[in-house]
């Protein structure tokens, strides 16, 4: 396969209802989209980088400048591209994992379209749809955040996951636990903690939670084994987990008892499935982690989610959960499942005027050969 051009779309979708972490409020989903030209067939991709560096160092505009700077001009020459090879070619720049995950998923769904194999076929899925999750938000008062519960729990979904930050993390759990009794339920950090918090966060042990994610710092690693220590809720890392050899570091240090795997932040579906056979060789459960992601993003998740380690439900929820209008037909919850796609490649395309009607910038990035 051979690569001609690359189309780098940054889209702004408002959200459903503003999203609060600790890392801020997101009121409108600004993404990044890939279209990868090749001899053979098209390919989408997403990018998970958020609009400012929060989350992580990158960040939307940021992205589009390394792809179309150095990372696109990388695979001119590439012989023979596929999915396997991106990696390697783009291995020398440091760092921008969103944006490499991008570009290796639209090569990847190239690669299979033109082949007529399914991602979750390819990845290994041994599932047909997988169980969902939901996450919420912080919200501006506990009667609020018990509305936004029951409306997921009525809409099927089968586990919750509240994020949490100091001052909203005991509380909250507790009125969520005593108004819905024994659901699956965790929280999530987003790194608010540090080690000194290690008795305030023991006070959650009581409430029965599937798992604590990410307390710490994310290059916390020791801190994370000590405090595994000193609580019994099991502790899942997120950012701190960037490739399998990091994810091996965390089991073999104690940092972790479960993983969450964001393909975006790990730098591709190929890294992600090696994530998930590091943990499964150490009896490690995972789940799929959200970033806000289109239908795109969302399609190649549910595929991802249906390899065997995935033992938890993840935060793959319904189009509707986010937006109103997805750029692709929309996925929708079926007693709590999403179905894994089973066209070619990520199964899914944009809808076209759907797309123009949401995107705000598009560059075309030749590849000429070498």
């Amino acid at each position: 396969m051979k690569i001609t051009g690359v189309e780098i779309r940054i889209i702004e979708m408002p959200l459903v209802s503003p999203f609060r972490t600790s890392f801020g409020t997101e009121t409108v989903r600004e993404a990044l989209l890939l279209r990868v030209v090749t001899d053979e067939a098209e390919g989408w991709g997403e990018c998970g980088a958020g609009t400012a560096p929060l989350y992580s160092s990158e960040y939307t505009h940021a992205s589009a400048d390394v792809l179309s700077r150095f990372l696109i001009p990388a695979l001119a020459g590439v012989t023979d591209l596929n999915a396997h090879k991106v990696a390697p070619a783009l291995a020398p720049f440091k760092g921008h994992r969103t944006a490499k995950a991008a570009l290796e998923m639209a090569v990847l769904d190239a690669d299979l379209r033109a082949r007529g194999v399914a991602l979750g076929h390819a990845l290994g899925a041994v599932r047909d749809t997988v169980p969902c999750g939901v996450s919420v938000g912080i919200t501006e008062s506990i009667p609020a955040l018990l509305d936004a519960v029951a409306a997921y729990l009525e809409a099927g979904y089968l586990r919750i996951k509240l994020k949490i930050e100091p001052g909203w993390d005991v509380e909250p759990v507790r009125a969520v636990r005593e108004r819905f009794g024994d659901i699956l339920l965790q929280v999530d950090a987003n790194t608010a903690y540090r080690r000194g918090d290690a008795r305030h966060l023991a006070r959650l042990d009581p409430f029965d939670l599937l798992l604590m994610e990410q307390p710490l710092a994310e290059d916390d690693l020791v801190g994370h084994a000590e405090l595994a220590t000193r609580i019994t809720t099991p502790i899942c890392l997120d950012e701190s987990i960037l490739s399998a050899r990091a994810a091996a570091d965390a089991i073999a240090l104690g940092a972790c008892q479960v993983v969450n795997i964001k393909p975006g932040r790990v730098g591709g579906y190929l890294e992600a499935r090696r994530i998930h056979d590091v943990c499964a060789a150490h009896d490690v459960p995972v789940w799929c982690g959200g970033m806000l992601e289109t239908g795109l993003g969302r399609a190649a998740n549910v595929a991802l989610a249906a390899l065997p380690g995935f033992l938890l439900p993840g935060d793959t929820s319904a189009s509707d959960r986010y937006y109103r209008t997805d750029i692709t037909p929309p996925f929708r919850l079926e007693n709590g499942h999403l179905a894994v796609p089973t066209g070619p490649g990520l199964g899914v395309t944009p809808i076209p005027d759907v797309l123009d009607a949401v995107t705000v910038m598009t560059k075309w990035v030749p590849v000429l050969s070498r």
